[in-house]
């Protein structure tokens, strides 16, 4: 049996959820980038709204991108802690826990990629009128 087998699976666990929401991330990344179609489409429809401009597709490529290079980061962060944690449960001394800082950083990115794309939407589904 492993020693503190318990521990290691939770690690294992965490280390897989990580890698679940990089994957969501990097795909959500690809959806925006791809999402112009869509933009192109209702702005063509009787929606009412404006037609994308060409500074309005780089916001969107770019947050796409983002999101695509964040999720990339998440895995490598991802095996680095996990690699990290696994010597620490098998180290014999406590040692104190790292990477909050690194999370701060990861979820604040995302949360401006998160407004930047609600700023893109609102900014290319507004009625011509009205901005």
């Amino acid at each position: 049996m492993i020693e503190r087998y318990g521990d290691h699976a939770a690690n294992e666990r965490t280390f897989l959820a990580w890698v679940r929401t990089a994957v969501a991330i990097m795909g959500f990344g690809f959806l925006v980038e791809k999402f112009d179609i869509f933009l192109k489409m209702v702005a063509g429809g009787s929606f009412g709204g404006r037609s994308a401009q060409a500074s309005s597709q780089v916001i969107g490529n770019l947050a796409g991108l983002g999101l695509f290079v964040l999720g990339g980061a998440m895995m490598v962060l991802a095996v680095v802690r996990f690699r990290q944690t696994s010597r620490d449960i098998d180290a014999d001394d406590q040692r104190p826990a790292v990477g909050a800082r690194m999370d701060m950083a990861l979820v604040t990115l995302l949360a401006l990629l998160g407004a930047t794309l609600f700023g893109y939407l609102v900014y290319t589904t507004m009625p011509v009128g009205t901005v």
